[in-house]
């Protein structure tokens, strides 16, 4: 049962993929250098937020590099947990928020039926 749908990272599959693509490898590459630098938000505080969305998006890879990251930046445990507890809440918040499509639909076929049923 210790297998995972997800393999380890492994580098001869980052080496195809930077070979199948260099330019687009390298732009990432920049670009994520750039988003995770220093500027009005601290390295520390990026590196945070990005666990968050990587607990919402759901990306294992995603989710132990940017803990390690985030750790390596100054990051406490309970920082780490109080940014993950706000993207649980966020994840189910818009499930909360998104019911009322489903209240509107009941609402609306509720409306229909008892036309139909006066008719």
């Amino acid at each position: 049962m210790s297998e995972s749908i997800y393999p380890p990272a492994q580098a001869h599959l980052a080496r195809m993929r930077r070979d199948l693509a260099p330019d687009t490898e390298a732009a990432f590459v920049a670009f994520s250098r750039q988003v995770f630098a220093d500027g009005a938000l601290p390295a520390k505080v990026k590196q945070i937020i990005a666990v968050a969305v990587a607990h919402v998006t759901q990306c294992p890879y995603c989710i132990k590099g940017h803990t390690k990251a985030a750790l390596r930046h100054g990051a406490s445990a309970e920082e780490l947990m109080e940014a993950i507890w706000v993207a649980a809440e966020m994840r189910a918040g818009g499930s909360y928020a998104h019911s009322q499509l489903a209240l509107a639909e009941i609402e609306a076929f509720a409306g229909t039926s008892a036309r139909t049923e006066e008719t």
